[in-house]
């Protein structure tokens, strides 16, 4: 699995982010996140703060954004809550970066499936783009992490990119999908090799009728 990336110093980082506090519009939506819970019940909604706390910092930066402690913090006096409470939370879920990252966060996944299906390839088409696990690039543009499965098996190997899938890559489609980024293309999310979702490759090789029409079957099972 990918390096620990590395935190900025303390003294840095509560310089930058300690008088932290929401924009107009992000304070309207946490409330409105907030209400949408009991009274009393305001820790239910840790885990979306600390996602719209996670995107103020990223528009702040010009990238996918991360938490630095004071964010941390912040989200936690919000709710009334104490800070290792939030914090845990923070740690858990990979969802959440702890260090800075760059404009898009390739995260690839290297588990089991998508390995068998080339994500060595994925890996390597990113190292020859100037990418290596748990760092950013010096332009700022990429930040590599290798992650656990993330759902999307049936299109193995495939990289989560900010907000999106792209799957059924392979070490070209990986340097052209890199390359479109780094010119500040926006590539359609999703499969890289002409599926349309995760139908089998080269067609349907069942219920073929049901590809033109909603073909009812019924008569021709009943024994």
């Amino acid at each position: 699995m990918a390096d620990a990336a590395p935190i900025p110093d303390e003294a840095e980082t509560r310089a930058r982010w300690g008088a932290f506090a929401w924009t107009e519009a992000n304070e309207a939506k946490a409330r409105e996140i907030i209400a949408r819970y009991p009274a009393g019940r305001q820790q239910s909604a840790t885990l979306p703060l600390l996602d719209l706390a996670q995107r103020q910092v990223g528009a702040d930066t010009q990238t996918q954004g991360w938490l630095p402690v004071p964010v941390i913090e912040y989200v936690a006096a919000y709710l009334d809550m104490p800070y290792i409470r939030v914090f845990e939370v923070a740690t858990f879920y990979t969802m959440y970066n702890l260090a800075p990252v760059g404009r898009y966060h390739v995260q690839v996944c290297g588990t089991t499936p998508c390995m068998l299906r080339g994500s060595d390839d994925v890996l390597a088409a990113c190292k020859n783009q100037g990418l290596a696990k748990g760092r950013t690039t010096p332009d700022g543009l990429f930040t590599l992490t290798e992650v656990e499965c993330m759902g999307n098996c049936a299109n193995a190997p495939m990289v989560q990119i900010n907000d999106d899938n792209f799957e059924d890559l392979d070490y070209d489609r990986t340097v052209a999908l890199l390359e479109a980024l780094a010119r500040g293309e926006a590539p359609k999310a999703g499969p890289q090799n002409g599926r349309h979702t995760s139908e089998p490759e080269g067609g349907p090789t069942t219920l073929r009728e049901m590809v033109d029409a909603n073909h009812d079957y019924r008569g021709e099972w009943q024994a």
